[in-house]
């Protein structure tokens, strides 16, 4: 029952965070979009904290050996986005107020605003090693327990949304533009294999859990701290400041939400 649950939870990850990513692109509802950044944020941080983070650390294993982990993840993750690794081909061309609008919408893992001038195979290459990677620690949160495992699917769907929107906009915009959801619906189908991978290296050997888990919590803590605040840390006015905190309450309200029922459903 395992496996069928980590299929669908990385199916809606993956592929429904695309899906929903075009229609928020179709009703050009940017507002939501910098909104969308907010509940991301919110999702990853009460996701690593207070989920991945106390089950990797209630495990037995070593804790020096955890926070090394910690560690470890946070800089993995640094050092990727400065190699441009984990999103080939993508720039960062966000200047003070353009950040709310979708075509600039930067995210995750090294994901960036991006240029006009990137090749449509390059954007999805990038998206598909990202979710490939989403996808092992999504199945490693389910293997570890269900709540567990919708609240990383929770976060890694609400983190997706605002970069598959600047995704979609790029796609559309090359000489070859026919297909661009599709293929970036199949992009984001790689997800499903690495929750495969994932459930295949945890079942074989569980002792990796606790890392695994820990290595979740470095890569949402860095996209949350390294790409989702910075871009909301501007001067705003005092309702758009309050509509800013509600979004990232709400982003934490929903994860622990979607784990109480996972949990009660457990």
């Amino acid at each position: 029952m395992t496996l069928v649950y980590i299929v669908l939870g990385t199916l809606v990850a993956g592929m429904g965070s695309v899906l929903l990513a075009a229609l928020i692109a179709r009703a050009l509802l940017a507002r939501y979009t910098q909104h969308l950044l907010s509940l991301a944020a919110g999702a990853l941080l009460a996701t690593a904290f207070m989920h991945l983070l106390p089950e990797a650390f209630e495990s037995g294993a070593h804790i020096h050996a955890l926070f090394a982990t910690l560690l470890g993840g946070v800089l993995m993750f640094f050092f990727l986005d400065k190699a441009e690794l984990w999103h080939h081909g993508h720039e960062h061309h966000q200047t003070g107020d353009q950040a709310t609008d979708p075509h600039q919408i930067s995210h995750a893992h090294g994901h960036h605003g991006h240029s006009h001038a990137s090749g449509s195979w390059s954007v999805l290459l990038g998206d598909s090693v990202h979710a490939f990677g989403d996808g092992i620690l999504v199945a490693a949160a389910f293997m570890a327990n269900l709540h567990l495992g919708l609240a990383a699917s929770v976060a890694v769907l609400a983190h997706e949304v605002p970069h598959h929107i600047g995704d979609l906009v790029v796609l559309r915009q090359q000489p070859r533009a026919r297909g661009a959801l599709f293929k970036l619906m199949l992009a984001g189908g790689t997800t499903v294999v690495g929750g495969l991978l994932g459930y295949w290296l945890v079942e074989g050997q569980p002792q990796f859990l606790p890392y695994l888990l820990t290595i979740a919590s470095g890569s949402y803590i860095y996209v949350a701290l390294a790409d989702l605040i910075p871009q909301l840390q501007k001067r705003l006015s005092s309702t758009a400041t309050l509509h800013q905190v509600a979004w990232l309450l709400a982003g934490i309200g929903a994860v622990t939400l979607v784990s109480a029922i996972g949990l009660h459903a457990h």
